[in-house]
């Protein structure tokens, strides 16, 4: 059952109202449409989620968080955007107007590469919420959502594989109710933590435009050591130039290569790049705009990367830096149970390849010393290095040396990606497991390919490379971000059936193949259950019974820090 919501005129003519339209399977309308206030939303949809609809909107962003502002929230839903993008995209979809449409009008990049990030524009300035003022700007007319739903519902049924796209669209959806209820109930973060770490490591807050005292110090000491009075040490240009005169030759003031010279100007330096990136990524001026009432709150972007990954706008959520971790606590007789995904990306491959032999590496917790134990002389770290060099393309230098011998071993798994490999090369597009797709090269790029000049061709090699290296490791990490939506979406259901207590039980914070929930102490072994129930979940739920574990490794803490 389906039930579409969008701003119709009200039945008295004087502005929009809010309408809730049952539909059937095929997105067909079921009785007439139920209009309310938009200040009457919330109630009404509480009442009606009690059947367990899947809600069908234009974007969860648009009408979720305000739902949960007034304490209701949803079991399931249809989010048109994040499907569209999804349909787009897919090699699965047959061709139609509608999903030529959808692709004509999806973003695209200059063709030298395949877009990595597919961040939709900011929501604009000063957004009045739905329940306060009339709803001409949440997205398109009823009619318009309904007419949309039935374009993808008979899209999805005609795609190639229609089983499996239908589970990605599901996912994803799930994943945007995820996304704002993680927004709305926030990351547990203890403001006085934070601080006292930066004065412990930076020395008080100082006027704006001043650099904190530590900084200060490093600067001076700097520039003693280059003999540089002037020297600002946030200028790259200046610090490379100062470099240069005291005879220091670096090309760059990357920390790799500033730590391979020997001068008593380095140590400073690494220093204050160190304390400098902290200052300004999770400084003072971050706390004062991110962190309110004891809570991160981030805004995710569900799919924000072209292989199915989150992204982030603004706060850095999905890059917390370990230095200020210990300022991530959970509230009073509550603990965290952070679960990663154990080698995640590569037992995707082993089941992408259905390689008998990669699965039994995988059967132990640590799959490279699987891997090393069957064919690299119980050597890990080679082990580990080239398969990592096999998904991400690094195959020159050791990688390279060591990938004839992992062909050898697992020729199934690397058959997978050395196809996708080939295929990004001669501009195709390449596909998840469930169907989401990397979009084939532009006619730009493929006019770039056909060259006259030696220079020309090495150009057009060199992107044809880059573009193999992208599609080889896109169906691996398309796949491991599909499998990690399950494993969410399979732990909020559970956790919604479980006996652990809301509000402030959550999942509170996810990371590509971490989650992290927020639970009573008490139940913190309920919690792991279900974390690795849910894992179990999710690898049948996409690959059905395979010989291949998932391994999930948890721990129990009371700073974030702790987790690793």
């Amino acid at each position: 059952m389906y039930i579409a919501v969008g701003p119709v005129p009200s039945s008295a003519g004087d502005g929009a109202g809010i309408a809730l339209q049952d539909l059937d399977a095929r997105g067909v309308r079921r009785g007439d449409a139920i209009v309310v206030d938009p200040q009457q939303l919330a109630e009404a949809v509480a009442r009606a989620d009690e059947r367990r609809p899947r809600w069908v909107w234009n974007s969860t962003r648009e009408w979720y968080p305000d739902l949960l502002r007034a304490g209701v929230d949803v079991d399931r839903c249809w989010d048109l955007g994040l499907t569209r993008n999804i349909l787009a995209h897919s090699g699965s979809c047959r061709p139609s107007p509608y999903v030529d449409a959808a692709r004509a009008s999806a973003t695209t990049d200059d063709g030298t590469e395949p877009a990595r990030v597919l961040m939709p524009p900011p929501p604009p300035p000063n957004q009045h919420s739905l329940f306060d003022e009339p709803c001409d700007h949440a997205g398109p007319a009823l009619d318009a959502v309904i007419e949309e739903f039935g374009e993808q519902l008979t899209t999805a049924a005609e795609a190639t594989e229609s089983g499996r796209l239908n589970l990605l669209l599901a996912a994803e959806s799930a994943g945007s109710l995820i996304a704002a209820e993680m927004e709305h109930s926030g990351l547990p973060w203890r403001k006085d933590v934070h601080q006292d770490l930066l004065e412990r490591t930076l020395g008080p807050r100082p006027p704006e435009g001043r650099r904190p005292a530590e900084l200060e110090r490093l600067a001076g000491e700097l520039r003693t050591a280059l003999a540089s009075p002037s020297l600002n040490p946030d200028s790259p240009q200046e610090v490379l130039r100062a470099l240069h005169r005291a005879g220091i030759e670096v090309t760059t003031t990357r920390s790799w290569e500033l730590e391979r010279q020997q001068h008593p100007a380095i140590a400073p330096l690494l220093t204050y790049k160190k304390l400098s990136r902290l200052m300004t990524a999770n400084g003072w001026n971050w706390l004062d705009a991110w962190v309110h009432d004891g809570r991160f709150r981030p805004e995710y972007v569900v799919g924000g990367v072209v292989s199915g990954r989150w992204a982030s706008r603004g706060g850095g959520a999905l890059q917390i830096p370990r230095q200020v971790r210990d300022a991530v606590r959970p509230d009073d007789a509550h603990v965290f149970i952070v679960a990663d995904a154990a080698q995640l990306e590569p037992r995707v491959l082993a089941a992408l390849g259905q390689d008998s032999a990669l699965a039994a590496a995988a059967r132990d917790r640590d799959l490279y010393q699987g891997i090393a134990d069957q064919g690299f002389g119980g050597d890990r770290a080679k082990a580990k290095l080239a398969m990592l060099g096999a998904m991400y393309g690094a195959t020159s230098g050791e990688s390279g040396r060591l990938m004839p011998q992992l062909t050898r071993a697992y020729p199934r798994a690397i058959g997978v990606v050395e196809a996708a490999a080939r295929s990004g090369e001669a501009g195709e597009g390449v596909s998840s497991y469930l169907g989401r797709g990397c979009p084939p090269a532009s006619d730009e790029w493929r006019a770039r390919q056909r060259t006259s000049t030696a220079e020309e061709q090495r150009r057009a090699d060199a992107a044809a490379r880059a573009r193999g290296r992208f599609t080889r490791n896109f169906v691996v990490q398309a796949s491991a971000a599909e499998w990690a939506l399950c494993w969410l979406a399979e732990i909020r259901r559970r956790l919604k059936a479980s006996s652990i207590p809301e509000p402030r039980s959550r999942i509170a914070l996810f990371l590509h193949d971490e989650v992290v929930l927020h639970v009573p102490s008490e139940q913190a072994g309920d919690a792991a259950v279900i974390l690795e129930d849910a894992a179990r979940a999710a690898t049948h739920l996409i690959f059905g019974d395979i010989p291949i574990e998932f391994s999930i490794n948890t721990v129990t803490v009371v700073s974030y820090a702790d987790a690793k």
